[in-house]
């Protein structure tokens, strides 16, 4: 017997060992009629740059440069041009080196990775120079340009300014996601993989760094064997409070819009391999003959996915095998409703008609299977043996009354 994969198209109609047909023969044939410092985001917002790829399978970048401060209201100036964007906050950064960081911050979210460096560095430099006694804004900027960096492929640049950022701020969440997606560029998937473990002590919910831990922990095992781990540097136990200071921290609309759709996500997939799981035991159950636990778990299967077609079709199947023509014939019509063109629906639903002595309509069932596909003989077949005992029916009838 063959059950539908959810592959999106039909199976081939072959036929099991037992010698039914694919489209699901399944009822007998009826005789007669029947550290201490306060980590900081320094850019929470997700622009729409878009992310450039990582080598060696790392994650996208998708975080924008940095600059928390949301602009005031944007006005153009006298060109048309908006720049207001310009003269919004930046930390404890004087006016004219905030500016230059809001314009790196502009920069970046267009794409423009070169030019936005060289203003971060404009910024950091003067810092230097100006004598701004600032760790935090400053680890900022280190960090803003260490994703210029990573965008344009210099890993090497790009951890530096990470380290910096971080000595400056230890335990900044995005200088260390930064550093680990350069080190795993760079094939230095020990140092990365100790990155992404220290990111997830601060915040649990970053899902590039669990994809990436998951993935670099299969690279270490193929390339040190059992005792991996024994390899791997020191990772850092982050202080209690700098995890209490992170948790606490205000989070921006478009942080938590990016937080939600994240978690969606991981809903959705938590979902569909709960659905495969279950789909994956039914059919297996149909294969050895144990319909109603097969059955049980395609029910399971529409409370997760109460649209999927194939899983109508199939727990037709097992309904078919326990003589419950009605519920069979329910399963066909919804899967009708959903796919108005599916012959196994079809196929399916004249066995039930044919188990509740509605011949009449399974006759039309079985047309409309070879309708669709003149190739299905299992139809064929099933089709004189309804014509004949429709017939019989008929000759029942008429000498009764």
């Amino acid at each position: 017997m063959s059950v539908d994969r959810g592959t999106g198209r039909e199976e081939e109609f072959g036929r099991t060992a037992e010698g039914s047909a694919a489209m699901g023969n399944a009822q007998e044939k009826p005789s007669g009629s029947g550290g201490g410092a306060t980590p900081r985001r320094d850019n929470p917002r997700t622009h729409g740059a878009p992310g450039k790829e990582v080598a060696n399978g790392a994650p996208r970048e998708n975080s924008p440069a940095g600059g928390e401060e949301e602009p005031q209201q944007q006005q153009p100036d006298s060109s048309g041009v908006d720049r207001s964007y310009l003269d919004a906050p930046a930390g404890a950064l004087p006016p004219h080196l905030a500016r230059l960081k809001n314009e790196g911050n502009h920069l970046f979210k267009n794409g423009q990775f070169g030019d936005a460096l060289e203003k971060y560095t404009q910024a950091i430099d003067g810092c230097s120079e100006a004598g701004i006694d600032s760790p935090e804004d400053l680890s900022i900027l280190y960090s803003n340009r260490a994703a210029c960096h990573l965008k344009d492929g210099n890993s090497g640049d790009c951890i530096q300014d990470c380290n910096k950022a971080l000595e400056l701020q230890p335990f900044s969440l995005k200088p260390l996601l930064r550093r680990a997606m350069a080190h795993e560029s760079l094939e230095r998937y020990r140092k990365a993989y100790v990155d992404y473990k220290t990111v997830l002590q601060i915040d649990t919910g970053v899902q590039a760094a669990h994809d990436s831990v998951h993935r670099i922990t299969k690279v270490l095992i193929e390339q040190d064997g059992p005792g991996w781990r024994e390899k791997l540097p020191e990772i850092p136990v982050v202080p209690l409070a700098v995890q209490q200071q992170h948790r606490e921290k205000p989070v921006s609309v478009e942080a938590a819009q990016a937080r939600a759709a994240r978690a969606a996500q991981e809903e959705a997939r938590r979902k569909e391999a709960r659905f495969t799981l279950l789909k994956h035991e039914g059919n297996s159950l149909v294969k050895k003959g144990l319909f109603q636990e097969a059955l049980e778990k395609y029910t399971e299967c529409l409370s997760v996915k109460p649209d999927e077609c194939a899983v109508y079709t199939n727990r037709a199947i097992c309904f078919l095998k326990l003589n419950r023509y009605e519920k069979a014939k329910q399963d066909c019509d919804s899967a009708l409703q959903l796919d108005p063109a599916n012959k196994k629906a079809f196929y399916r639903r004249a066995l039930a008609l044919k188990g509740l002595q509605d011949y009449l309509s399974a006759s039309r069932d079985l047309q409309e299977v070879l309708q669709l596909d003149p190739k299905v003989h299992e139809a064929e077949q099933e089709l004189e043996e309804v014509t004949s005992l429709l017939r019989q029916s008929l000759i029942n009838r008429a000498d009764h009354t």
